[in-house]
């Protein structure tokens, strides 16, 4: 069997220092496998927290990648430090909605010093922001959510979860349950935010947004099978215009609370998640076409129909 060598490409944790290691591994044997092996000797350098690299490169190599086809007798490790998987992180970042708009709706006194009497308007956006949230839980526990990779690094859960925590969190509920929004306020009263006709529709195409963007997140999980890293270009409901539907539909249900209350919470929260979801959807866009190349269809936009 052939001896790969692995050096360390910056300093290793203080429970890895037998760097340079030697591994005798069969030539088909895959970067997963390489992985599995140094994990092996030391078991707290578990896989997930490994990056392999060729030496002098700094892009990671994929686990499924075979030794033979790299023609390496050496690789470079780094430490990525304490990871956490995904799907820990989504439950994480959803859940600080789903306690922060409850403490404030049911207890303003605690908050403003007063009782508020909720409007017709706050009990619907109150309703909207704890479905959506449940909704993105359930997404999570039912696993509708593929990942290509299984973890993250642990401290950016802190970073991931302040989006959501603070701005759809306390920022949007601390403005939007206050008293200007209350039945009793003239902001409301009179108004369109206080018409049952305009809640209606709002309701309808909100839950338009969410049904449909559950509906592509059912394609895309159909897609890759578990445990895989299978990519496939996605067609159907959603697709035939977009290459990041899913986004699409969630930046309609956020502009659907802007409208109703014109709230500046939600304003900003919706700005930056339209912003944050538009990179993503471009950088996936450019992935689709560089992968499949005239495959793909030339007629999609990266998040919104005809625009981007």
């Amino acid at each position: 069997m052939p001896s790969l060598t692995i050096s360390a490409a910056s300093k290793p944790p203080s429970f890895a220092r037998g760097f340079p290691l030697s591994l005798d591994l069969k030539p088909d044997a895959t970067i997963g496998e390489v992985k599995n092996a140094v994990a092996a000797k030391f078991p707290k350098f578990y896989a997930s927290r490994q990056k392999l690299t060729l030496p002098s490169e700094r892009k990671p190599l994929d686990d499924d990648v075979k030794l033979s086809a790299l023609g390496a007798q050496e690789l470079q490790i780094k430490d990525l430090g304490p990871q956490i998987s995904w799907r820990t992180v989504f439950l994480i970042e959803y859940v600080g909605p789903l306690i922060i708009h409850p403490l404030i709706y049911h207890f303003p006194k605690l908050i403003y010093g007063q009782d508020v009497k909720h409007s017709a308007l706050q009990k619907y956006v109150y309703a909207f922001v704890m479905l959506h949230f449940l909704k993105r839980e359930l997404e999570t526990i039912l696993c509708i959510h593929r990942f290509s990779h299984g973890t993250m690094p642990f401290r950016n859960v802190f970073k991931n979860s302040a989006h959501y925590h603070i701005l759809s969190g306390l920022f949007l509920a601390l403005d939007v349950y206050r008293p200007k929004y209350s039945a009793t306020s003239p902001f409301v009263i009179g108004t369109y935010r206080d018409n049952e006709t305009f809640l209606w529709v709002v309701t309808a195409v909100w839950a338009f947004a969410e049904l449909s963007n559950l509906q592509t997140h059912l394609t895309l999980r159909s897609l890759r099978p578990a445990g895989t890293r299978v990519r496939a270009i996605p067609f159907g409901y959603g697709f035939g215009l977009v290459s990041c539907p899913n986004y699409f539909f969630e930046s309609i249900g956020w502009l659907v609370v802007c409208a109703m209350t014109n709230s500046i919470a939600a304003h900003v929260f919706a700005a930056f998640a339209i912003y944050t979801m538009s990179i993503w959807a471009i950088k996936k866009h450019r992935n689709y076409k560089k992968e499949f190349g005239k495959e793909y269809p030339r007629g999609r936009k990266a998040i919104f129909p005809f625009v981007l």
